[in-house]
């Protein structure tokens, strides 16, 4: 099989997320896959299933070190470049990819990839005491004019808003209490994030721990960042329903990365739309 790595929501090679796509094409059982992305050990490994798309576009499935899951956003992007790149004969400007969550279209503008994500669902408000101690923050580190809140684009994430830098650098996971939290949570995924940017052309600066899924702490998460791009518009944290934002994110742990987030919401829809380059590192064979 052919496979290529990527690095995605980056601004040049060796930053962002690295992912793996293979173009399969149903050659692999369920188990086969899992067991080449935890070989591979990459945050996420993709797998086109078909060679020609459905009318919900091209089948593919996401595999983390430890489990398969519905959405995530950095391996929509980087397959679809695949896909356009390698499989689609007419190079199309909009790939489709059909999800376990769902049909998601990913748009090319110049040298920038754009999904668009699902309507977000959110959860009930949740104790910001908890989260402060499971995160081995203190309450007076949570900005708490907005909620500690689950919310969901295709794959559900707890977001958490700090005040300042200095709390989301202190972060880490109290491992005593995360088997417990993390039972009984929907979202078993932990987006926390503050104003500013690790840079002057960035407005917020975030961090993803998503153990659960066998990754400690992720580089750069477009779905986590779509779940955000919903509450930021509506929560107002910027005074508007329409917001064009640059974050960062994976500065903690060498992979620095950008996202790119346009999206407002209209009466009670939301149009979401996470985008980032992508950057090609390898080709080979799976032997």
């Amino acid at each position: 099989m052919t496979f290529y790595i990527l690095d995605v929501f980056g601004n040049s090679k060796y930053s962002g997320n690295q992912l793996a796509v293979f173009t399969d094409f149903g050659a692999l059982s369920t188990d086969e896959m899992q067991k080449i992305a935890r070989e591979i050990n990459f945050s996420e490994t993709t797998f086109i299933t078909e060679g020609k798309p459905t009318p919900k576009g091209y089948t593919v499935r996401i595999f983390t070190p430890g489990r398969e899951v519905e959405f995530a956003g950095h391996p929509t992007l980087g397959t679809a470049y695949i896909i356009r790149n390698y499989i689609d004969e007419n190079h199309s400007d909009t790939i489709r990819l059909d999800l376990k969550a769902g049909s998601v279209p990913v748009t090319f503008i110049e040298d920038v990839l754009w999904m668009r994500q699902n309507q977000p669902l959110f959860g009930e408000n949740l104790p910001a005491g908890a989260l402060a101690e499971l995160l081995s923050l203190k309450n007076a580190d949570l900005d708490n004019e907005f909620p500690v809140i689950d919310v969901s684009t295709g794959l559900p994430f707890t977001l958490v808003p700090l005040k300042s830098m200095d709390a989301l650098k202190r972060a880490r996971i109290n491992p005593s209490l995360f088997p417990s939290y993390i039972e009984k949570a929907w979202a078993k995924g932990i987006m926390i994030f503050c104003r500013g940017g690790y840079d002057s052309m960035q407005d917020l600066a975030t961090r993803v721990f998503v153990d659960y899924y066998g990754i400690p702490e992720d580089p750069a998460t477009g779905s986590a960042t779509g779940c955000l791009a919903a509450y930021l518009v509506k929560y107002g944290m910027f005074g508007q329903s329409r917001l064009k934002i640059t974050i960062g994110q994976g500065y903690e742990i060498g992979r620095p990365s950008e996202l790119m987030i346009n999206a407002e919401k209209k009466g009670e829809e939301y149009e979401i739309n996470v985008g980032g380059r992508v950057f090609e590192v390898a080709k080979g064979e799976w032997g």
